[in-house]
């Protein structure tokens, strides 16, 4: 199983911005909590961050060409402004958790509204960093009953 991790906008500034709402864990401490979990549940992840809408729109498209089965994506800002990100998810179809650090509802009202939450397959919002590894232990148990779904889809038409 092979997942794609994407960061939005500013996480390469984790640690240095707004540690109130934020916290102090890095972009590097989530990208090695990832890649721990990932050798425990015994999957591949390629994690992508930009700060530039368009190279995350390429990310989601190559998706299909590396034979992703899945995506994490924090959009970040962009999850309240990106009707293109959304498209590119649309586009690939494929399974994919929006994770957001902060509670987005107990911030600015336009920070309400995502582009993303409703063609998601889940959403995890709110529980700080850590919102990254229920996201993957989530996206992969789904993708889990999917293969197992499938397979016995194929063995029952047989």
């Amino acid at each position: 199983m092979k997942i794609l991790v994407i960061h939005g906008p500013n996480i390469n500034m984790l640690g240095l911005r707004e540690p109130n709402t934020y916290g102090s864990a890095t972009l590097s401490d989530i990208d090695s909590s990832l890649r721990t979990l990932a050798d425990e549940l015994e999957i591949d992840i390629d994690i992508v961050q930009s700060n530039l809408e368009g190279a995350l729109v390429i990310a989601i498209q190559e998706a299909l060409s590396k034979k992703i089965d899945g995506i994490l994506i924090n959009p970040a800002a962009f999850g309240h402004t990106s009707i293109a990100i959304r498209d590119a998810l649309l586009a690939v179809n494929l399974p994919f958790v929006e994770i957001h650090i902060s509670n987005t509802y107990a911030r600015e009202e336009f920070r309400q509204k995502s582009y993303l939450s409703d063609i998601a397959t889940g959403v995890i919002i709110g529980f700080g960093p850590s919102g990254y590894l229920i996201g993957l232990r989530g996206l992969v148990q789904i993708l889990s009953i999917r293969h197992v779904l499938k397979e016995a889809e194929g063995t029952m038409s047989s």
